[in-house]
């Protein structure tokens, strides 16, 4: 991005026109979404569903990664080009095709650039032929976050279609009201983004439209999909109950269930799937399929991107978690050693099979690597210190530039985010979408060795990485424009 913005003469006039036209393009974006499931991105960043200001703040991110300024100025008549197309479902980053626009020389109009851009989107037909079943099974802490991210994707309802959720009955009467709040009310997360209907008649909660059987069982075996309308549905277990192949079968002889994803570490020869990095291994044949873990997915596209940019030797992991449900919230008996002390009140070392996993993903680092994890009194938000010793000498402003490259314009931007900002700590990365974000701030080079710090939002980011899975697993492949930046 070669120009630059001068400073604006009044900048309350400047941010209140900013501000019109980000609001004039919710309801652009909004209907692309509704209407065409068309995704709309700002250098990665979400627009579909967003606020005005968060809209404004992504237009704000371009500035510190890009070293320059990119206003709705200049994205809006972009958008507005966008919108006379009848495109088909893809995703558009705004921001990268704007950019592109502003570096073209041929003359051309918006109109025009886009329409030559965008070309192969016009008139694409669905990514599938009929929307996917999905059912969740386990609504515990992945479990909520990805009924979240589903409803939130549903878009104009053809791709996939959470259709319902398998729990086991609690205590209280009122336990479809409590799994509602629950949903709705999250202490981490925020509140759920739109309505929660309880429909205690039907067992269902609707949640903005989206119509959810919540089916209470004890195992896989006592669920009939079939009678809900229910077929050929993709389960995801998130309750981490089973992780070979003979338990995570149970599922298959479910009524109405095709295929299972599993949200943990997958045990023998079930394929440990890191979105970005090994997808291209998920086969229409596969039926059971693992996403491998939360810190897997954080360590491997940097790991990955380090063997491509520099080689990569040997190393070592050091996962500063934050602690989960499986631990005490006070001293009490625990099957694993040291878990069993406070939560919230101990910082405790504990062993990570992260550094193990990796090879599944990536085979050329088996063996090269060794790993820990300290989990921290924190709820959320977790830091991953790769100290690596590399195939060649570097220094940090190459190796930050790299990898500042791939987050912005690799394949990997879905895995990789880049921060430069000296003040960040780990409650900035709550809500974030990538498998990690890499803090070029704290980077240490000194020849061949380097360690780098990856933060990772051990929850919603790897949710966010579990239905990037799902899609794959579904056949949806949206096509990205820009194709190259």
């Amino acid at each position: 991005m070669t120009q630059k913005r001068p400073k604006p003469a009044d900048f309350f006039k400047d941010w209140k026109e900013r501000e019109a036209l980000a609001e004039s393009m919710i309801p652009m974006i909004g209907k692309l979404n509704r209407e065409r499931n068309v995704g709309m991105y700002m250098y990665g960043r979400n627009l579909v569903n967003r606020s005005v200001l968060t809209i404004m703040k992504a237009h704000r991110f371009v500035r510190q990664v890009e070293e320059n300024e990119l206003s709705e100025w200049e994205t809006f008549p972009v958008l507005e080009a966008i919108c006379k197309l009848d495109l088909g479902p893809v995703h558009i980053d705004l921001g990268t095709l704007t950019n592109k626009y502003m570096l073209d020389d041929r003359g051309l109009s918006v109109d025009e650039f886009v329409r030559g851009e965008l070309a192969d989107a016009e008139g694409a037909g669905k990514p599938l032929p009929q929307a996917q079943d999905v059912v969740i099974y386990g609504f515990g802490r992945i479990g909520r976050l990805v009924a979240r991210l589903l409803i939130e994707k549903a878009g104009s309802g053809d791709v996939l279609r959470l259709r319902a959720i398998v729990l086991r009955k609690g205590n209280a009467d009122n336990d479809l009201v409590k799994r509602a709040s629950l949903l709705r009310r999250d202490s981490v997360h925020g509140a759920f983004k739109g309505t929660i209907r309880v429909d205690e008649d039907t067992s269902s909660l609707i949640c903005n439209g989206n119509e959810i059987k919540m089916i209470y069982a004890k195992s896989p075996q006592e669920v009939d999909y079939t009678q809900y309308g229910i077929r050929d549905a993709i389960v995801v277990d998130s309750t981490g109950v089973w992780r070979d192949e003979a338990g995570l079968s149970q599922h298959l002889e479910s009524r109405g269930a095709a295929k299972v994803l599993l949200t943990a570490p997958g045990k023998g020869d079930i394929k440990n799937i890191v979105y970005g990095i090994n997808h291209g291994d998920i086969q229409p044949k596969d039926r059971i399929l693992s996403a491998a873990s939360c810190t897997t997915n954080a360590i491997v596209p940097v790991l990955k991107t380090m063997m491509d940019g520099f080689g990569v030797e040997h190393g070592h992991v050091e996962t500063v978690h934050s602690y989960t449900n499986d631990q005490n919230l006070i001293d009490n008996y625990h099957k694993g050693e040291r878990r069993g002390r406070a939560a919230a009140l101990n910082m405790v070392l504990t062993e990570t099979g992260a550094a193990k996993a990796v090879a599944k993903a990536l085979p050329e680092l088996k063996g090269r690597l060794t790993g820990n994890a300290i989990r921290v009194p924190t709820p959320n938000v977790s830091m991953a210190i790769l100290n690596l010793r590399l195939g060649r000498e570097t220094n940090k402003e190459e190796l930050n530039d790299y990898i500042r490259e791939v987050a912005l314009h690799s394949p990997l931007r879905q895995q990789i985010d880049y921060t430069n900002s000296p003040e960040v700590v780990s409650c900035d990365f709550v809500g974030s979408r990538r498998a990690c974000v890499f803090d070029s701030i704290a980077t240490i080079v000194d020849g061949d060795n380097a360690v780098l710090y990856c933060w990772y939002d051990n929850e919603f980011g790897y949710s966010c990485q579990v239905v990037r899975c799902l899609e794959d697993m579904a056949g949806v492949k949206y096509k990205v424009f820009p194709e190259r930046d």
